[in-house]
């Protein structure tokens, strides 16, 4: 890493040179201009340098271009905007110096140079840029880790189920890198499915990881107990572990869990404080409306497990609340406008639907997950 000085009198860029040398600094290069500092930085290159510089020590008053305007032009290039300007200058207007912290300027030493003072101001610009540095070099590690995080996040969620009774799929749009909202579902057995859906409370890297924790334990816990009420209870159980005494905050989700019976042609739900699913059963609407309370938040849970028959067929839709609040930007909306657009998208892929559904931010934020998942039996894919 090396300091540029920029000066277009060569005494001065002596006098820097050798005070800055007999402080034991020896990676030293110098500009006469603001063009040949531009060149030496590859500004307006077509070519990408990767930057080498640690500090710039330029002249205020310089032909062609000013100190002003090319520190301007640097702090607009991202490769250098954390690297410190210190000017040396003989100008003695506090306006221009006013101008020159405006311009990106990190300090300013006044001609003639005083060795001390130079020093001391180049030490503390070192320092700001070391610790701006650390900060980047932590957040690009931080930024690694999110984005394995994520992947590892994404990997455990349920592949798409398309079988010889039934078709599952979702979709899924993260609002940041890591979610709270988690969906699964597995194969009982020949006849019977397990689907759950949950909503973590917030979202982010505790809710995440959370999320994480539940899922190690659902397969078992709903492949291993038949009982849905029992299943919903041991959920319960595994959240009231997490809470810790001194801890303000109770970790819990809401989550809507079914199982469908494709022999008895049955469908078994509870609904733990989640946002109301839609059925359609031979035609005909079907809400699927809470039954108890979310899981996690109480020690005890009341839990009350519902059955619907049909006949002929079956589709579900299940949704976590990022996908009423995107809809509307966060107004609440009648069940009933979501009924009709699920209905219209029964045969719609499920990314298809929420694009239908849900409009582009005018921000670009998403500001919670948005999941939903659709289960169709056979009978209405082959209409």
């Amino acid at each position: 890493m090396s300091i540029i000085i920029v000066d277009d009198n060569a005494t001065n860029q002596l006098i820097i040179k050798t005070i800055l040398n007999k402080a034991g600094y020896s990676q030293l290069k110098t500009a006469s201009s603001a063009h040949e500092l531009y060149e030496m930085l590859g500004i307006h290159s077509a070519v990408m340098r990767e930057p080498d510089i640690e500090l710039i020590l330029m002249d205020m008053m310089m032909p062609d271009i000013d100190g002003l305007e090319a520190c301007r032009v640097i702090q607009q290039d991202t490769r250098y905007k954390d690297v410190p300007i210190i000017f040396v200058t003989a100008v003695g207007d506090s306006n221009k110096m006013a101008e020159a912290l405006d311009a990106g300027a990190s300090d300013y030493v006044m001609k003639p140079i005083n060795r001390m003072e130079l020093l001391a101001r180049i030490r503390s610009a070192l320092r700001l840029k070391k610790e701006i540095d650390w900060h980047k070099e932590r957040d690009k590690r931080m930024k690694y880790k999110l984005e394995l995080a994520k992947q590892v996040q994404l990997s455990v969620l349920s592949k798409p189920i398309d079988d010889e009774n039934v078709s599952i799929y979702a979709a899924y749009q993260p609002s940041s890198e890591l979610a709270g909202d988690f969906y699964a579902w597995y194969r009982i057995d020949k006849h019977r499915y397990g689907v759950i859906l949950l909503d973590m409370m917030g979202h982010g890297i505790s809710s995440s990881l959370v999320c994480m924790y539940i899922s190690s334990v659902l397969r078992d816990t709903i492949t291993r107990i038949s009982d849905m009420e029992q299943v919903m209870l041991e959920l319960n159980r595994y959240m009231n572990q997490l809470h810790m005494k001194d801890e303000l905050i109770n970790y819990y989700f809401t989550a809507i869990y079914l199982v469908l019976d494709t022999e008895r042609k049955t469908l078994e739900y509870v609904n733990a404080g989640h946002p109301t699913g839609v059925a359609f059963v031979d035609g005909e609407t079907v809400l699927l409306e809470q039954s108890c309370g979310a899981i996690g938040l109480f020690d005890s849970l009341k839990v009350e497990k519902r059955e619907l028959r049909y006949d002929h067929e079956v589709a579900i839709t299940l949704y976590t609340d990022g996908l009423i609040d995107s809809i509307d930007n966060g107004r609440e909306i009648p069940i009933e406008r979501l009924i009709k657009q699920f209905t219209e998208g029964r045969h719609t892929e499920p990314h298809e639907l929420v694009r239908t559904i849900v409009p582009v931010p005018c921000n670009g934020i998403q500001k919670d997950d948005i999941c939903l998942v659709k289960l169709q039996t056979k009978s209405i894919i082959s209409e």
